[in-house]
C-alpha cells in the first residue's frame, strides 16, 4: 500500500512564495504521472499541476507562471515552488500520483494567503 503525505503548507502573506513537498512511501513500484491539485472553502477540488515521468510538465491556466512542479523519483517526492502567492491561492493543496491502475492521494495540507 502507497502512502502520500504533504508538507510545506502555511499562512503567508500576498506575494510570498512556498515549496509545498509530497513524499511516497510503502510498495511503490514505478510511478507514473504526478500532480498537484487544490480545493478551496466551498469550492470543487482542481487540478494545478502535473509532471510525466519524463519530466514534462502541464499548469492551470491560473498558475500564469507563478508555480514549478518537480520530482525527485529517487526519493519519491513531488514538490510544488510556488511564487507570488494571491489571496486567491489560499486552499488545501493536495498531492496525488498514479501508480499502474492505481491513483493515491494525499491528505492535504493548508496554504493561507492573507495580510
Amino acid at each position: 500500500q502507497v502512502q502520500l503525505v504533504e508538507s510545506g503548507g502555511d499562512l503567508v502573506q500576498p506575494g510570498r512564495s512556498l515549496w509545498l513537498s509530497c513524499a511516497a512511501s510503502g510498495n511503490i513500484g514505478s510511478i507514473d504521472d504526478m500532480s498537484w491539485y487544490r480545493q478551496a472553502p466551498g469550492k470543487q477540488r482542481e487540478f494545478v499541476a502535473l509532471i510525466t515521468p519524463g519530466r514534462s510538465q502541464y499548469y492551470a491556466p491560473f498558475v500564469k507562471g507563478r508555480f514549478t512542479i518537480r520530482r525527485d523519483d529517487g526519493r519519491n517526492i513531488v514538490s510544488l515552488q510556488m511564487e507570488r502567492l494571491e489571496p486567491q491561492d489560499t486552499a488545501v493543496y493536495f498531492c496525488k500520483v498514479q501508480i499502474g491502475d492505481s491513483v493515491v492521494w494525499g491528505q492535504g495540507t493548508q496554504v493561507t494567503v492573507s495580510s
